[in-house]
Parts: structure tokens; sequence; C-alpha cells
């Protein structure tokens, strides 16, 4: 069925390389009187297209493209957007357990009698294994290949189940382990700047199983994070739907002052935008000082977009986008065709101050960033450096320096992890080159690392090394301490490794402040590393940096960062780089050669260990029973595939958290402690300490994962009474025990669970865990003053409950400490999006308060979901219905 505002809009255009081709003209709607197209932000004019293109009267109808084409910057959101992404990236971590549950769908299919070929991708797929390695050696040469070694060996299982998956499944490209992180291999190499298919071309759109999926955004590709579960409907062919944003304009002005980096300004805009409270919005990029940044710098803006809340951070597509694809080695014709067709539908270019309507506009002014930080605990509270030491002091109540205080190693604020990790800045080639140029000056006056520092180095891709390598500072960074030690999401995910076990145990025997100082984009409580409490975001110049100086408790503005071997005082000023040694630097890496070079070729072939590596064949994947790594998903299985839309009634709350809570409160992603649950399930199946690995490692054993749901070791539950860990009390008896084993306890009861937070729910990684464990935990709903956008939508993807608590409401003012019966009424019968529900709190005494929610189901798709028992069944069903 066409749709006749489709037919009236297409047109065709000759691109370079590419011939005549088709598309969806929409400077054709604004002359059809459909709306103003021209004033919409150019974020939601990408979207628009889509919706205009995959028109036809019944998945996407006329008035949806109307309704967005009129876009209004103040209305109110009730109107849903379908949109249809034109391809998909997974990462390992959420990447390994989608593809398990599609084999779970296609074994469901299989004992229906069904063929299984339904369930592949309908959209290109690009695959990165690149969160499997760990830093466990470090700071020699030989790093790198032991921990490849390494990550072959502890993932074997997972390995052999993702290759038989690329053989199972047409439409997978996979880049084998130790070929860089995911984003970073985005934007250097699978971006094509536009799509091409069934003989039309449009702008290249995705969704990614990452939070930072949206660095993307920073070379103008329209693209976000979204949870696994969300990604399998996406792979499958649904459309991402969501409700229509307010869009936030930045307005940028100004230029960076010299010796401020592209790390410094993401502090700055991921504190700014925070304050400014753009969770779930779309924010744009625009006015004359965007055309001074960089696309790396865009892309390390683009990035954080978690941070900062925002669903996509984006730049358009303009002349610098066109000259970072000749850069990195794209094609001519393909970067031809790429400005073209974006000048065509105007779409190229960053609006100038006043061109379009914003929900709200922002002032970015460039030249009033400085040299910062962030931390010690979130991304978002950057610290000036000249008020690091005193940040600190007082984060962790420390007494005032005195210059008669003694220094005495190891003591509080020592650097024990210095890491250069993450696609933030290790996509950067300006911080990268300021990091090894540092390092060079360092060395030149004798200066070296604090013996008590564990130092690393986890390019984001192969390139890095290419330009570190041809420019003469990867030796000056070898010296340091900062040999390449892996290619891949290292430090910054809590994949650290262990540090020296002597220094482990003095810090617990003395309750020692160790601090790490990272590269990364997130540093929240007990991520980074179980024995550090204080983690700071820094850029790779000043990871370095700090390295050398060995502790966070110092002011390097006025403090020497070391001495040299003559004891002459030596300040960060005298080795940070100049901004003409910076320029000398980044012309000999920007060669495209060596992004032509790097990218050609087998992947595979870069890694032999990964080409050794035998696996299965066929449609199914064989499950194996006596697996401690592999075991078939549970979530299509009877009992989770029921309605989610009943009242509740009697519950009682497994948590009550308070804010800011992250996924890796909810889903650790680190060791697993000998005597938790997770630890006694797998010593009971055999598996000795030694070898049990880590959850991220665990992610496709759902028997690991359920029972290392919220057992982070600093997560504070009020139910527990003040034990920091994954403990609560059963009620009523008042006995403590953990917060799965209590679980366990209410099922056999049968006692529905909800779960109590703050502000915040859900920050952080885009882990399908967090909300997957939530599930099998048996809770049912969770309360929260507010949820993180990608942990909102995994919750309803797995048929939780997400309810949000009036403002100003919370467990506090509520007086809740667990001891309550809970109702959650209004859940039964026709139940629309984003209607209000109520909670009937119980007391001991009695006493009944009556306190109003909001079901935060924000569209009819997510109503569908829940309905269903969650995203998976939905899918099955409507598989089911269209093979049968």
């Amino acid at each position: 069925m066409t749709n006749p505002i489709a037919t009236r809009t297409q047109r065709t255009i000759d691109l370079p390389g590419i011939g005549r081709t088709g598309y969806f003209a929409l400077p054709e709607l604004e002359k059809a009187g459909l709306g103003a197209i021209s004033r919409l932000p150019v974020v939601l004019r990408v979207v628009l297209e889509s919706l205009l293109r995959r028109c036809d009267g019944r998945r996407i109808t006329e008035d949806q493209v109307r309704a967005l084409a009129n876009w209004q910057p103040n209305a109110p959101r009730s109107e849903e957007i379908p949109f249809t992404v034109g391809r998909i990236i997974l990462n390992c971590a959420a990447g390994i357990p989608l593809l398990g549950d599609l084999a779970a769908m296609r074994g469901a299919m299989h004992r229906r009698g069904l063929p299984v070929g339904a369930v592949a991708p309908a959209v290109p797929v690009d695959m990165a294994l690149d969160h499997t390695l760990s830093v466990d050696f470090h700071g020699t040469p030989d790093a790198l290949q032991r921990n490849m070694a390494l990550e072959i060996e502890r993932n074997h299982e997972r390995f052999q189940f993702v290759k038989w998956a690329m053989q199972a499944y047409d439409g997978i490209r996979l880049l084998p382990p130790g070929t860089g992180i995911l984003h970073q291999l985005n934007l250097e190499f699978l971006a094509p700047g536009i799509l091409l298919k069934d003989g039309l071309c449009f702008p290249d759109t995705m969704v990614g199983t990452d939070s930072h999926s949206c660095m993307i955004a920073g070379l103008g590709v329209v693209g976000w994070g979204v949870g696994g579960i969300e990604a399998q409907g996406a792979l499958l062919g649904q459309p991402v739907s969501f409700l229509t944003p307010d869009v936030v304009g930045v307005r940028v002005s100004g230029t960076l002052r010299e010796g401020v980096t592209a790390t410094d300004l993401v502090l700055h805009v991921t504190e700014m935008l925070r304050k400014a409270k753009v969770v779930g919005k779309f924010v744009e990029f625009h006015g004359e000082g965007v055309q001074t940044l960089s696309l790396p710098d865009r892309a390390t803006i683009a990035n954080m977009a978690p941070e900062y809340g925002a669903t996509i951070g984006y730049f358009p597509v303009d002349e610098q986008t066109c000259r970072y694809l000749r850069q990195t080695g794209r094609e001519e014709d393909r970067v031809r065709a790429t400005e073209q067709y974006y000048r065509a539908q105007s779409l190229f270019g960053a609006p100038r101050t006043g061109e379009v309507d914003y929900s709200a506009v922002l002032e970015l002014d460039l030249s009033s960033v400085g040299p910062s930080l962030a931390g010690p605990k979130r991304p978002q509270d950057r610290v000036a450096l000249q008020g690091l030491k005193a940040n600190f002091r007082s984060a962790f109540d420390l007494p005032a320096d005195t210059a008669t205080e003694a220094r005495r190693r190891p003591r509080n604020g020592d650097v024990v992890i210095a890491a250069i990790t993450s696609c933030t800045n290790t996509s950067n080639p300006s911080v990268m080159l300021a990091a090894g140029l540092l390092a060079r000056k360092a060395a030149v006056l004798g200066l070296g690392a604090a013996p008590w520092v564990k130092t690393s180095l986890t390019p984001g891709s192969l390139v890095v090394s290419r330009y570190l390598e041809a420019s003469g500072l990867q030796a000056s960074l070898d010296a340091m301490g900062f040999a390449v030690a892996g290619y891949s999401c290292a430090t910054c995910v809590g994949a650290s490794g262990p540090i020296d076990p002597a220094l482990e145990e003095e810090i617990k025997a003395r309750d020692l402040i160790a601090c790490a100082v990272l590269s990364g984009n997130r540093n929240f409580e007990a991520r980074i590393h179980p024995s550090v409490r204080a983690s700071y975001l820094a850029s790779p110049p000043l990871v370095v940096a700090f390295a050398i100086a060995g502790t966070v408790d110092i002011d390097l503005e006025s403090e020497p960062l070391g001495r040299t071997p003559a004891n002459d005082p030596v300040f960060l000023r005298d080795v940070w780089p100049t901004a003409a040694e910076l320029a000398d630097a980044l012309a000999a890496a920007a060669d495209p050669a060596f992004y032509r070079e790097t990218y050609s070729g087998d992947l595979a072939d870069l890694n032999p260990r990964w080409r050794d590596i035998p696996f299965e064949s066929g449609a199914l994947f064989p499950w194996a029973s006596g697996s401690s790594y592999i075991k078939e998903p549970p979530f299509l299985a009877d009992p989770l595939r029921r309605s989610a839309l009943q009242d509740i009634v009697g519950a009682r709350a497994l948590a009550i958290l308070g804010n800011s809570v992250t996924t890796d409160h909810i889903s650790p992603i680190g060791s697993i402690g000998r005597e938790s649950p997770a630890g006694r399930y797998l010593q009971g199946n055999g598996v000795a300490p030694k070898d049990f690995n880590n959850y991220g490692a665990r992610r496709m054993n759902h028997e690991v994962m359920i029972r290392g749901a919220f057992s982070n070791v600093r997560l504070k539950n009020r139910v527990a009474a003040g034990r920091e860990g994954g403990f609560t009390r059963h009620q009523p008896s008042g006995e403590e025990t953990t917060i799965y084993d209590a679980a366990m306890r209410y099922e056999q009861e049968g006692v529905p669970l909800v779960i109590v937070a703050g502000e915040e729910y859900g920050t952080g990684s885009a882990r399908d865990w967090a909300a997957k464990g939530t599930r099998l935990l048996g809770v049912r709903a969770v309360v929260a003053a507010s949820f993180e956008r990608i942990h909102r939508s995994n919750l309803v993807g797995m048929g939780v409950l997400p309810c949000q608590f009036p403002e100003g409401t919370t467990a506090e003012t509520l007086g809740l400490d667990g001891t309550e019966t809970l109702d959650l009424t209004g859940l039964a019968g026709e139940v629309r999006a984003g209607q209000p529900i109520m909670l009937r709190i119980h007391r001991r005494d009695g006493s009944i308060l009556a306190v109003p929610l909001r079901l935060r189901l924000d569209t009819q798709a997510e109503l569908d979901y829940v309905r269903a028992g969650g995203m998976m069944p939905y899918i099955l069903d409507n598989l089911i219905q269209a093979v049968a």
C-alpha cells in the first residue's frame, strides 16, 4: 500500500560513484504545506525522513508524518514516533546475550514446527568483541600479547558461541577481539556516510547496544544507545518507538584556549547539560562556534550524552564531517555523494543563530572552558584542576592540608590505577598525542610514573598505535609505563585487572582511600576496581601527569609534579605540550593511509588465536546442559509470558535505594565473590574460584546473573538498615539475608516484589542484565523519582513496570523502611500510556497512605510489550503469526 504523501515527495538524484538513485525529498514536504520543515532542528529532519520513506499507511501513517513535520518546540509530548533505523551495532557485552536470546527464539520456533530462519537480522549488523579483555598485564612490551592470550582462554566458550552465530545468521559483520572499541570503529570505519537500499538513498541512522553508541552523532549520524532487549526488536525489523522529544539547542561560540583539551570541554558540557536537566531530550549543537570544533572533538562531546542524560548530542553534517571522512580513508566518491545528498535535503551545516526553533537554547562559550577532572564518583561532577585537592579532601572528610604534613606511602589519595582508556578519548588524536608529548617531555627531565601506580594504555583502535608509532610518541609512553595493554574497552568498564596484592591488602587493612585517574566516561562507585574508592575522569595527558605525581592530593598548578634526578622541581606547566608541538604531531598523524591499511582485508587475520577457535554449525544452537557459561535463556518460559498489567497487592520492597543508583549497582560487571550467591552457585557446579571469571563474562548464564543482581559492594539499601552490599531483610521476619536469597524466599511464599528508588534510577551503561536480573528476581515494578532513559526502556522490555513518584516525593519523605506492604492499583482493565496509578502503603501500625504515581509506559508499543510479558514474547508472537 503506497501512501500519497510519500509518492508526492519521491525524487531522483545522480550521486558520484552511485549513479541515479531515488530519495524522499524533505524540502518537498514544506512546499506541499505540511509544515515549516526548514525551521525544524536538523536531528528531527533526519528522523522525519525515516518516517516519510517508510510511510505505508499501515505501520507508519501520514498522520504520524504530519505530526512530526509540525513539531512544536514546547508542545505537550504525546505523539509516538516509530523510528526505523538503517543499521545496528552490537558490542559483545549486550550483543552476545542478544544472540543468545535470538537462539532461544529459534528454539521456540523449532518446537512449534515453524521455520527458524524467520529469526534473522532485518537490517545490516556490525558486532565488535570489545568488552572481553582485562588488563592483567601492564607496562611491559609483552602485555598486549599476554592479555590477548588470556582473553581467548577465558572467553573460549563464549567465542565458540559467537562463531556459531556468525554462520547461523546472515547479515552480521564481526570485528574480532583485538580490533578496537565498537564506537571508535564505527566512527573510523563502519559509518558509510549515506545508506543505499532497494534503489533508494537515505541518511545513515542506527542504534547500538551500548549507551555510548551516540558517539556517532558527532559525525552527523542520528544514532544512540539502546539496551540489548530493545535492540532485539530493531534487529528483527521493529521500529524504535519513542515519544516526540524536546530538542535543546546549544549555541556554540568562541574558541578553546591554548592548553585546554577536548576532555576538559566535554566535562564542562556534561556538567552544564546535566544541570539543565536534558534527560531523555535531544540536544543539537549549532552556531558559528561549531565550525571551530574538529570532528573528533565533536565525537568526544557526543559520546558523553549518557553522562549528561540526553538521548543524543547531535552535530549536523558539514565540511568538517567531509574532511574527517577523507582523513579516515573513505572513498572520495562516497564523501562527495554524502555531501551532495545532505545538501539536497537541506541537512548540511549547523544552523546559525535564530534559523531553527528549539525547545530551549543554552549558551556554550568555548573560551570559558578550563582544565578539569570529574569525580570522585560521578562523571557530571566536574572539578577544576586547581580545586582537585580540596575536592578530594572534602569528599572524604579529610583534614585540610598543612605545610608540614608528612607524606607517607601509600596513603589516602594515592593513585593506584592510571589508565588511558575508553572510546571517549582514545578516538581523539589531539588528546592521545598530547599524552605522548607530555610523556616525552617528562622522560627527558628524568621523571617516571610512581612505583605504586598501575599504568595502562588501551587504545580504541589499531590506528591509534599507527600514528603514535609514526610520531615516535609510543616509545615515550612505553617509557612512562603506558605500553599498549589491549585494543578494547578495559578500565573504564571495570576490566582494570588486579593491582599489587600487598598494596591491596594494605588498602583494606588501613581503610585507605585509594584512587584511580582514567580517561574514561564512567567512574561510578566500585566500577573501576573494588579497592578504589575515588575515581577521577581526566584527559589522557592528565592521566600521565597523575601517574607521575602518584596522588590526587595535590594542586598541580602550584605544587611540583615531581623532581629531576638533580632534585629540581618540575611543574605541570613545564611538561604540558604547546599548541605548536601539538599541531606538528597532528599533522604527522593525519595520514589516510593509516586507516585504509588497517581496515582493508580480513580483520579476523589480525588475531590468529581467534581464527583457531573451533565452532559448531547449523541453524539451531546445541545447548550443553553442563556448561557454566552458556545456558538457554529462560525469558520465553510460560511464567514470564504473562501480562504485567495487573494490580499488585501485598508486595514487599526488596530494596529501597537512594539517588543516582547506576546499572553497576543493579548488575555489577566485575569480580564474583567466593561467598556470594553467584560464587556459591559456581562452586556447587564444580567451578573453582580461580576460574570464576567475572559477571561480564557470565552474561549468558542466567543462574549466575540473577544471583549477582543488586550485589554491588557499595549498594546502600534502606531495608538492610545501613549495611553496604547486596543485602536486605526478609519481612515480616526481619531476618537479614542476601537480596537473591530473600527474593527466592518471597517467591516460595507467593509475595510480589517492588524496588523503590530515588532520582536518576538506572544511570550508566546500557546493561540489559540490570533489567533481566530485576525481572528474574520476581520484581514486578520499580517505583522511582525519575529514570534514566535506557534502563527504563529495558525494564519495559522485560515486562517490569516503571512507576514514577510525584515531584518532591521520595522514600524518605514517605518514611519507608521495608516493613510495609505495598499495593499498586489502577493497572487492570484498559490502561493507557502515562496514566496515573495509585500506591497504597500499609504500615505495621495499621495506617494506610495513598500516593499517586505515573505509569511510565510512554507509548502504545510499550503497553503492547508488557501485555505480552516483555519484548521477547511480543516479538516471538509476531513471528509466529507471520509464518504460521
